[in-house]
């Protein structure tokens, strides 16, 4: 019997302007111990499905047709009802772990509460079961780890509570709700096989909703691809991402980047790193003696003694006009730091910083001001960077405010409507608020923030992590025809290294404070020098199912063999 089944499953909100079907017939089922990614761009509506299983839809949705988990209908269920098997019969994974636990709550407590609410056991007997679930998830000192506090965690292990959470009442069926958005690929990689083994240990069905086409190649049996509230296709994970019948099925899977691995020849190092040094040229061939970004010899620590935190130890990066450099690793290795020193917003323990031929340490007041004005930034999330009180016109004009005072409001206007058509956005919508526009809207909406000054730096930390393909790559798209029209220089921070290799022109990679190696995408993505940057693109998943079916292999065997 399948452990999740919904039949003609609608879901509709009630808004102020009228009824939002939000979900329309959607038909699907889920096996015991099968995974069932669901599919499509963002409000394509796989999101509302996965809540409506849960019986968590907010309280103007109405849901019609069925949904019944483990023999039990979940429309219109009492809440009583759905209480007691969320978090027992289903439980779900939510994108975010720093937003689903409990910031002021010990992650044992967290754990041992959930094992209480539906267990009838001491408060010993659960915290001694949440430790034991903190070593099953892969956890390192779990009985430390459950006196800790989230914050304490990295965003991995934050992520391995939420899956000891999820899978503390050994659950029939698991909702995952882009469980590795945030995650670098090496701690993705990680959750995935985690995930995978304890579906298979315990044969509990898995609801995978993602947009990360590599990840359902890696971790999925059946796909089924959303578009506009409605299902378009189904089947086996390798006829619909290898075999696509349907056109929409096409175009998401065309939006894919993908990684070049093992292909050409290693370029030179000295022909692909531009260091920086006198006579140095940009990518366009330009003289270019003043780098935008010069990073020298730069260490940061943060506290002092024993228990000093070395952030980032004596590096070196350098960018130059009309340039994109990407910084890689995993989390903890120090790129958002390197991108804070060369915002100046962290002043680096040692080493020198250069903004536009400046040294930053020796400006001062209006000096420092005019440095920084030639700065834009794009964060990885628009809702927590775009006050939601003010309108889109009033977010994109605030570094007008700040750093062109004397502005009409006449020339402001006019300035907003220029970058508004610079990033494809209707100037209709400079009357919104960010709230009412969809992620890839509001990520253009910071977009254009950023650019209002026309920056000659542009440094962009995770700006496409959060968004589906298709939207990521009208993102990027954007973003390169704006640097080819303004020629800025880019810094762009990312864990994604298939992004990486098809938007920048060089690579920084970084692990535990230090660089790796460093030199053209062309070369060191494609063949690279250490074995650090080798695991980490071992561990990139790719959307072919047969192709990534080998590629996990081949990683587990060699982390077999280096295992001690």
């Amino acid at each position: 019997m399948s452990i999740l089944t919904t039949t003609d499953l609608g879901v509709s909100f009630r808004t102020e302007s009228g009824p939002v079907d939000a979900v329309r017939g959607v038909t699907l089922h889920v096996e015991p111990g099968e995974t069932l990614a669901l599919v499509g761009e963002s409000g394509s509506g796989k999101s509302t499905v996965a809540l409506a299983a849960m019986g968590l839809l907010s309280g103007n949705a109405t849901a019609t047709g069925s949904a019944v988990v483990d023999g039990h209908e979940i429309v219109g269920a009492p809440e009583s009802a759905l209480r007691s098997m969320r978090g027992s019969t289903v439980s779900m994974v939510f994108q975010e772990p720093a937003t689903a636990l409990d910031p002021l709550t010990r992650v044992g407590a967290q754990i041992a509460e959930v094992i209480r609410n539906h267990r009838d056991v001491s408060a010993a007997e659960a915290a001694a079961h949440a430790v034991d679930l903190l070593d099953r998830v892969g956890i390192p000192s779990p009985r430390d780890r459950a006196r800790a506090f989230p914050f304490q965690l990295s965003g991995g292990q934050r992520q391995r509570v939420v899956i000891a959470m999820a899978i503390a009442n050994e659950p029939k069926l698991l909702i995952a709700d882009e469980p590795t958005t945030a995650l670098d690929v090496t701690v993705q990689a990680e959750i995935l096989e985690l995930l995978r083994s304890l579906a298979a240990d315990t044969g509990t069905g898995v609801l995978l909703v993602t947009h990360n086409m590599g990840v359902v190649a890696d971790f999925a049996d059946r796909v089924a691809v959303m578009l506009q509230g409605e299902i378009v296709e189904t089947g086996g994970v390798e006829d619909v991402l290898l075999r696509p019948g349907h056109e929409y099925t096409k175009r998401l899977l065309a939006a894919v980047p993908r990684l070049q691995v093992g292909v050409g020849e290693r370029v030179a190092p000295d022909a692909t790193a531009p260091s920086g040094a006198p006579g140095a040229s940009d990518p366009a061939g330009r003289p270019d003696p003043a780098p935008v970004v010069d990073l020298r010899d730069v260490s940061v620590t943060f506290g002092r003694g024993a228990r000093a935190v070395h952030a980032l130890r004596g590096i070196d990066v350098v960018v130059h006009t009309g340039e994109t450099v990407g910084l890689v690793g995993e989390s903890g290795s120090g790129k958002s730091t390197a991108a804070r020193v060369a915002l100046g917003l962290q002043k680096p323990t040692s080493g020198s910083v250069h903004l536009f031929g400046t040294d930053l340490a020796r400006a001062r007041g209006r000096d420092r001001r005019a440095l920084r004005s030639g700065i834009g930034v794009v964060l990885q999330d628009p809702v927590a960077s775009l006050d939601a009180r003010m309108s889109v016109a009033e977010c994109i004009a605030e570094p007008l405010a700040v750093h062109r005072r004397g502005m009409s409001s006449a020339d402001r206007r006019r300035r907003i409507d220029e970058v508004l058509d610079a990033v494809r956005l209707p100037r209709a919508l400079a009357a919104r608020a960010p709230r009412e526009l969809s992620g890839g809207q509001r990520q253009r909406v910071s977009l254009a923030r950023a650019l209002v000054l026309s920056p000659r730096l542009l440094v962009a930390d995770e700006p496409t992590s959060a968004l589906d393909v298709s939207v990521q790559e009208t993102v990027l798209e954007v973003l390169r025809e704006l640097q080819d029209d303004l020629g800025f220089a880019c810094l762009f921070v990312s864990h994604d290294l298939a992004v990486v290799q098809e938007f920048a022109e060089r690579v920084v990679v970084m692990r535990q404070g230090v660089i790796e190696e460093q030199g053209a995408c062309t070369a060191t993505l494609v063949h690279p020098e250490t074995d650090y940057t080798r695991r980490l693109l071992a561990a990139v998943p790719v959307p072919d199912p047969v192709v990534q079916r080998q590629r996990r292999a081949d990683r587990l065997a060699t982390l077999a063999a280096v295992a001690p």
